[in-house]
């Protein structure tokens, strides 16, 4: 069961090369509604990660060409860049990746694909996306430089810009004596601009710190840290030392790989056969928290997965869930222009405390 739920948690899985023909001649209008609250005079709202300014919800693009969980095939590149464009017009800016998402001949085939769509973006507004990367900690990089030329490769994969650099994980738990060059690595790219900002990913309050206070050391603030945080895994130990250190907190996994979307029933279950075995095992224990979620959903005119996307920006995070086609984007983007109150807040909340287990952590989370 550890291992499987790492190779759920460790998205470096097989992605296609075959890229998606060009869409640059069909423009997506924005969604009628989304933005009521979050246009002004024409631009929607932005928040500050680091010195970027991006959209209040990121895009992750873990299942851009994931075929063992996210059931990715070549013929989906098309609608994939659809969803992109969609998203673009409707004000998000910000895309999650990682030079992990694809191995073997599908290397980091997430940022290949990024690389692509926003280069057949119009030219005047490609400088509005902002592109973070997870830099994966693999044996092999063992010195500063390495970890730079990664962050390097990374950035012509997406197109010249790297707006952000994050350590994908810690070594601390098994390589402690690899995390120092990984942390020089970090002050390099960012002296040398290969990226904008530096983040990190999967670490604990007690980690978190200890990288925040080196990078500042050398006069650089530590943007972001990246983890598992929904209304299944409330990491607020983590949110509140990010803040108390001047940190963005980036909720990945938002929906817990689709567990609180409500689409799913232990008689509909995901085609994947890893998230089967995972969904069968766990959607009997949280009955009270879907019970909950639906409720709030229906009451508001919401999804159960826009109300808890919701939630997370209710808590303070950047959330970055994941649309493999234009349907789940669409549903992502009505997440936006509205708030929870306060009292559908704690009533989530609640309803999360009665669930009997909550998601596993990353097994490369520290401390």
């Amino acid at each position: 069961m550890l291992l499987l739920l790492t190779l759920l948690l460790l998205p470096n899985l097989t992605y296609s090369t075959q890229l998606r023909t060009s869409i640059s001649t069909r423009r997506i209008p924005p969604v009628k509604g989304v933005f009521d609250k979050f246009f002004g005079l024409g631009r929607p709202q932005r928040t500050k990660l680091g010195s970027l300014d991006v959209s209040p919800m990121g895009v992750g693009t873990w299942a851009w060409g994931n075929r063992l969980l996210w059931g990715y095939e070549e013929k989906m590149d098309d609608e994939l860049g659809a969803v992109f464009e969609l998203l673009v017009a409707n004000g998000i800016n910000l895309f999650d990746t990682g030079d992990s998402y694809g191995t073997g001949k599908l290397e980091a085939q997430s940022e290949k694909l990024l690389g692509r769509f926003i280069s057949e973006l119009p030219e005047g507004s490609r400088k509005d996306i902002h592109v973070a990367t997870k830099l994966a900690t693999y044996p092999w990089r063992v010195t500063s430089s390495q970890f730079v030329n990664a962050a390097k490769a990374s950035r012509e994969r997406v197109g010249g810009r790297l707006a952000m650099g994050q350590l994908h994980w810690s070594a601390s738990n098994y390589a402690p004596w690899q995390e120092r060059a990984l942390w020089d690595g970090l002050c390099a790219m960012h002296e040398q601009q290969v990226v904008e900002e530096v983040g990190a990913s999967n670490y604990g309050p007690k980690q978190m710190r200890r990288l925040s206070r080196y990078l500042s050391k050398a006069g650089i603030p530590l943007a972001s840290n990246q983890v598992q945080f929904s209304l299944l895994s409330r990491r607020m130990d983590c949110k509140e030392a990010n803040d108390e250190e001047g940190v963005v907190t980036i909720a990945y996994s938002p929906l817990c790989l689709g567990l609180l979307t409500g689409k799913y029933s232990e008689t509909n279950l995901p085609k994947s056969q890893v998230r089967r075995q995972l969904f069968k095992s766990l959607l009997p224990r949280i009955t009270p928290l879907l019970d909950e979620l639906n409720a709030v959903a229906d009451f508001r005119g919401k999804t159960m997965s826009q109300v808890a996307i919701n939630w997370c920006m209710a808590k303070g995070c950047i959330p970055i869930p994941g649309a493999k086609d234009l349907n789940q984007a669409r549903e992502n983007l009505g997440a936006l222009g509205w708030e929870l109150t306060p009292g559908e807040v704690e009533s989530l909340e609640r309803a999360a405390e009665k669930v009997s287990v909550q998601t596993v952590q990353n097994i490369f989370m520290t401390s």
